[in-house]
């Protein structure tokens, strides 16, 4: 395998997917910018790319040409169009790695040559931040060291996990859209401190600090979050009569609904 400094990069898509894993890459210092290409077929986008380094161009075939590994960046509907317009210039060398939710293994290797190198990828949006949590599942012509070097060069974007490919459109609901979710549950912490009479922005800083840290304590400090949840409550404290307005507002049903109907959103858009 060659090495991270050697590896050359393309991205065909240059939306937010995009952004954050290469960020997240060109963060870590292993991968030149000189060495990443991206691709669409409008500007608009271009402009925080170059501002990374990267080079940027309208040709999809000329990003399969630069690269050996090429994350395929759009939406699950231009997929079969993306693929129809470069197989051809795909070989064995290339490593093919698809972030369109609900695009299976099946697919992809059906529109790319016989026997192509195919993975999955799930990442989220906080990739930019090197926050991310990713998951990859693997085609079958993805072998060990493929893998090895795929986690190798996505971990200073995050958590990066493989699993089967029946997780993926789960973890798109756990963890792709999940970040959508947070974002809703803290605009509502701030809000209530609105209204109980904090100022806007300090209840919107005081509300994502309180995020951050209760995330950083479950992450790092091995307990279940029932258990730090027991552990922030006093009897007769404020912090039950909190939860007690939350479970009867039906926050933990809600919640478990919304990941569901992610995960079979994501279903869906594999079925077409």
């Amino acid at each position: 395998m060659d090495e991270l400094s050697q590896l050359k990069i393309g991205f065909i898509g240059a939306g937010n997917m995009a952004f954050g894993i290469a960020r997240g890459i060109l963060k870590s210092g292993d991968v030149p910018s000189s060495n990443v290409i991206i691709s669409a077929p409008s500007r608009n986008n271009f402009p925080r790319f170059e501002d990374m380094g990267v080079a940027v161009t309208h040709s999809n075939k000329e990003v399969v040409d630069h690269s050996r590994l090429v994350f395929l960046a759009v939406k699950p509907h231009l997929i079969r169009t993306v693929l129809n317009g470069i197989s051809e210039h795909v070989t064995r060398q290339h490593i093919i790695i698809s972030v369109a939710a609900g695009i299976t293994l099946a697919t992809l290797e059906e529109l790319l040559p016989v026997g192509s190198c195919v993975m999955r990828l799930m990442p989220n949006l906080p990739c930019m931040l090197q926050e991310g949590a990713l998951l990859l599942a693997c085609g079958k012509g993805a072998g060990q060291d493929v893998e090895s070097l795929l986690k190798r060069l996505l971990s200073p974007c995050g958590l990066v996990e493989v699993g089967p490919e029946t997780w993926i459109d789960v973890h798109t609901g756990l963890s792709g859209s999940g970040v959508a979710f947070v974002y809703l549950f803290a605009e509502a912490l701030a809000e209530g401190a609105v209204k109980m009479g904090m100022p806007s922005e300090l209840a919107q800083r005081i509300a994502a600090q309180t995020i951050i840290g209760a995330g950083q304590l479950l992450r790092d400090g091995g307990k279940h979050p029932a258990q730090l949840r027991a552990e922030v409550c006093t009897p007769g404290g404020t912090t039950i009569y909190g939860l007690h307005a939350l479970e009867k507002g039906g926050l933990r049903a809600a919640t478990m609904g919304a990941v569901e109907a992610a995960t079979e959103r994501a279903r869906e858009l594999g079925c077409k």
